[in-house]
């Protein structure tokens, strides 16, 4: 095994460079300013589309984007099983398709059946080849060793003698909501409640540092969603400064910073960031004239559409496959125009991507002359306008909307989106299934800057410089955290 430095991935949820460097700058995180001064900050850290957590919690852990891990939005449409998928995107959607239903697939299904086993987690790599590894309450935990339900709390036993019975594959130490947990800490989780859960991975994080447990941990602070989601982007100085209490719990159960950073190297993660909301997008007003597919599956039988709004982005599927085409067309005329929505994105072929917004519409497929910040080359006819972009001696720049290509090719690819791709405006929400929204607040899930650039930090590992890469992206985690350890891609 590789005798480096143990090493934490940290998630801070929705973290905001912006709003992270303010925090640092007024002497709010300590922690993570200690992290950015020793070692490298990339504040432009480009999401996978859509940017919502449950589409970036897989690319981080695998490495690779949702045509290849098949995680395709918050809410989908399950065309082998003619249903709806809902991994949570409020109280009220749960609700719509059944709350025992949506914890089934956010806790359950999504590690166990959703997530493609053709791709590796970075718990399953590294358990393969003996690193100790640990988890606090993360959406993809899939790893190699089994876990049964936990009985430590009394609220713990009632929910798991009635609901939550299954054994699951994760990491060698895992602690997920109360629901499981390897070993008695003492620590209360609440089963996820928002407000607690942060506090709960620090108290657990705590624990395996001052018992030696791990040589991998993912640390996993999710309340600064919650909050921002609630109080607006611009509010996060006060959820980030909460999360840094809970590294500083990190790095005191290791005898102080000095200690720790001896000790340990640490990646420091946002999946996306948010953007402020001011507006609503009703998609379900949009297909009135259509036969849309319900949360009642009997219901639905013979529908036209099925719609699944995620936030600041949405997926229409076209189930009439003997009408596809003129069903396609119809689709496209009814969301196109649509008030809010900034850009259609839909495959012409295999080969073949199109975007349309109000500034044009673009041609895309892979290979070509063009090439990309990162690498990767294209063939492109129609108006860069539509993505706000420019060629410069042969490369695609396309600043507004960050790795627009290759992100938008990866949702379209995966096998479980949806056929017509949508990315709200600026300010803009998709109303879901509950009739919620964050309006007043912030959201993210779209292609645009605001909500698709998040901060990415790391100490003790990786390159010594961001300028290695040009464009940095949550796919790049998982191969540093692998070649951390020594071992190759996956």
């Amino acid at each position: 095994m590789s005798s480096a430095k143990k090493l934490v991935l940290v998630v801070i949820d929705a973290l905001k460079p912006a709003m992270l460097e303010r925090a640092i700058a007024t002497g709010r995180a300590p922690a993570l300013a200690r992290i950015a001064e020793q070692g490298v900050y990339v504040n432009d850290c480009a999401a996978v589309f859509p940017s919502v957590t449950p589409v970036c919690a897989a690319s981080i852990t695998t490495g690779v984007g949702p045509d290849r891990h098949w995680i395709p939005s918050m809410n989908w449409y399950h065309r082998e099983e003619a249903r709806y998928v809902e991994y949570g995107s409020s109280f009220s959607a749960s609700r719509q398709f059944g709350v025992l239903r949506s914890l089934t697939d956010t806790v359950y299904r999504m590690n166990a059946e959703h997530l493609s086993h053709d791709v590796e987690t970075v718990f399953e790599t590294l358990d393969d080849a003996d690193v100790r590894t640990a988890g606090t309450t993360y959406l993809i935990y899939r790893g190699r060793h089994h876990h049964e339900v936990a009985n430590e709390t009394a609220l713990a036993r009632i929910v798991t003698s009635t609901l939550f019975r299954r054994t699951i594959d994760g990491p060698r130490e895992l602690f997920y909501a109360d629901l499981y947990a390897t070993r008695k800490t003492g620590c209360r989780g609440q089963l996820g409640m928002p407000g607690v859960r942060d506090q709960h991975t620090g108290c657990v994080g705590a624990y395996l540092v001052e018992n030696d447990l791990f040589d991998f941990m993912l640390f996993s602070l999710p309340d600064n969603d919650a909050w921002s989601h609630k109080n607006g982007p611009h509010a996060q100085v006060t959820s980030i400064a909460a999360a840094d209490r809970q590294l500083e719990r990190l790095m005191h159960a290791a005898g102080g910073p000095d200690a720790f950073f001896d000790d340990y190297a640490i990646i420091v993660a946002s999946d996306h960031s948010q953007a402020a909301v001011e507006e609503r997008i009703r998609l379900d007003s949009a297909f009135a004239d259509f036969d849309v597919a319900t949360n009642s599956a009997a219901r639905s039988i013979g529908a036209e559409v099925a719609l699944s709004p995620a936030q600041r982005s949405a997926m229409v599927y076209v189930l009439d496959e003997e009408r596809r085409d003129p069903v396609m067309s119809r689709a496209l005329e009814a969301v196109r125009d649509l008030d809010g929505v900034d850009l259609t994105m839909w495959l012409a072929s295999d080969r073949e991507a199109v975007i349309h917004s109000e500034r044009g519409e673009l041609r895309f497929s892979p290979g070509g002359d063009v090439q990309d910040p990162r690498g990767k080359r294209w063939y492109i006819e129609g108006e860069l306008t539509t993505l706000a972009a420019e060629l410069r001696d042969g490369r695609f720049l396309s600043p507004e909307y960050p790795d627009a290509l290759a992100r938008i090719w990866s949702s379209l690819k995966c096998p479980t989106a949806g056929d017509i791709l949508l990315s709200a405006a600026p300010s803009y929400e998709f109303v879901d299934w509950g009739g919620a929204d964050h309006v007043g607040g912030g959201s993210h899930g779209s292609l645009h800057h605001s909500d698709s650039l998040g901060a990415l930090l790391w100490c003790g590992t990786g390159p010594d410089s961001r300028d290695v890469r040009e464009q940095w992206s949550l796919t790049d985690i998982a191969p540093m955290i692998r070649e951390h350890f020594g071992l190759g891609a996956r």
